[in-house]
């Protein structure tokens, strides 16, 4: 059988103890981890593990000793409860194994949790999982987390979802964020309001929220945007202390320049325009942005990525000139343009 959407995530939540089997399979590991710990969490409880109601396997042991999985399934053990055989990093060279391992299956055996990588639809494995009477398959992709996942993530962190700018800053750092990194930043969320009543703010998701070396870019373009040519020397050398390239540097510019024309140039005025950009940006920077772009004329802001661009295209040709002189040249031509 195979799930898909809410049916799947409702399983990883509530699994069918009933069933033989089931496996995940996607691109993203950490991902997987995280659905087939929910999984067998729910399976076997927090003291599964502990009371030997869970066998571990991997598939290249597994692939050397095919009777591993059955004496697994049949084994009877020291505690009563539910029994679950996990089998991690399985491909197509296990189809033949598990599928026997199914076909001697009972009820009141242990059901088997498989995990795998990114498999085709044409893949032998997966196939034997969707057919199956009893066994269910659930792929994993690349796709950003639901609305609704989000707030069982919330929830689970005993946070009530919010709404408005809150919730859509929520729903961009999840986004923006792998699937491990947000789970743990919203955790860290729920300790940050632990004991706290007021209604959760944008304030509190930015100070929780991961730092990158994107912040300390957004230093750099924000020097630069106001207009403080006497700084940029300073966050430069701090910038490119952190292995940040100049073209990456350059490159970084022209998208917060292009932001700001892209805000400075809607027809229904700046308010407008930043309500338009995608992904949403919120709080201090949002606020920032619009004092940036209320600052600079459209003019200038064309003049500035024409600047940039003609910096981005010298840095990538065989020229003599050093990409770091070329950059900050470029940044300081800004700087100054910011306050003419």
């Amino acid at each position: 059988m195979k799930l898909t959407g809410s049916a799947a995530q409702g399983y990883f939540r509530a699994p069918d103890a009933g069933h033989a089997g089931l496996l995940i399979f996607g691109a993203d590991p950490m991902r997987v981890a995280e659905k087939r710990q929910l999984v067998i969490t729910a399976l076997v409880g927090p003291q599964g593990e502990e009371e030997m109601r869970l066998t571990r396997m991997n598939g290249a042991d597994l692939r050397k000793d095919p009777a591993m999985l059955l004496d697994a399934i049949k084994a009877q053990g020291f505690f009563p409860g539910h029994r679950v055989v996990f089998v991690e990093e399985a491909s197509d060279s296990l189809t033949k194994i598990i599928d026997a391992g199914f076909m001697d299956w009972q009820p009141g055996d242990a059901q088997v949790v498989v995990t795998a990588g990114q498999l085709t639809a044409k893949s032998s494995l997966r196939k034997v999982f969707e057919n199956h009477r009893s066994t269910v398959c659930i792929g994993l992709y690349d796709d950003p987390p639901s609305r609704d996942e989000i707030a069982q993530v919330l929830r689970d962190a005993q946070i009530e979802t919010p709404s408005g700018d809150v919730e859509n800053a929520v729903f961009a750092l999840a986004q923006s964020l792998e699937p491990g990194d947000f789970r743990q930043t919203i955790e860290k969320l729920g300790l940050y309001k632990l004991g706290d009543k007021t209604p959760l703010s944008i304030e509190d998701v930015m100070a929780c929220a991961p730092q990158s070396a994107e912040v300390d870019m957004d230093d750099v373009l924000d020097t630069v945007a106001f207009g403080h040519a006497d700084k940029i020397g300073t966050v430069l050398r701090n910038l490119y202390a952190q292995g940040v390239q100049p073209v990456t540097l350059c490159i970084g510019a022209m998208r917060h320049f292009r932001m700001l024309h892209a805000v400075a140039s809607d027809p229904a005025g700046p308010q407008s325009g930043i309500g338009q950009l995608r992904p949403p940006v919120f709080g201090p920077r949002r606020d920032k942005l619009m004092r940036q772009a209320g600052a600079w004329r459209r003019d200038r802001l064309e003049r500035a990525l024409t600047t940039l661009t003609d910096t981005d295209l010298q840095m990538r040709s065989a020229g003599v000139s050093p990409d770091h002189a070329l950059m900050e040249r470029a940044l300081i031509r800004l700087a100054m343009m910011a306050r003419s």
